[in-house]
């Protein structure tokens, strides 16, 4: 009967430290350069003439089949951003969103790539 209380304790000490501990999930943006086959749902935007194709926050550039990871275009528009982007206010009362290391301002109804 001891042997069964004490791990009916153990049991519920367990599922408490499940039920409390913290998951971090770190987003990372790609290296520049990588090259990848496949782009899972993009947006293609179209910025000084170049057709650059955005998917989950990352920007890429089409080189024949595959694509290369490249640097966000500072001033390209997209209409929207993914979940999970930060709202950050600035010291002067600007508004800004930042996702996966770049940073946006909102226009109207688009989201402009700004430096910060």
């Amino acid at each position: 009967m001891k042997n069964l209380k004490l791990m009916v304790v153990f049991v519920l000490f367990g599922a408490l430290l499940t039920v409390t501990a913290q998951r971090t999930v770190v987003k990372v943006y790609p290296k520049h350069g990588t090259v990848v086959t496949k782009v899972n749902n993009p947006k293609i935007v179209n910025y000084n003439r170049v057709n650059f194709h955005f998917a989950d926050g990352v920007w890429y550039i089409p080189k024949g089949k595959r694509f290369v990871v490249c640097a966000a275009p500072v001033g390209a528009q997209v209409r929207n951003l993914p979940r999970g982007k930060k709202v950050v206010r600035l010291s002067n009362g600007r508004k800004l969103y930042k996702y996966k290391g770049v940073w946006y301002k909102k226009k109207g109804r688009r989201y402009v790539i700004v430096n910060v």
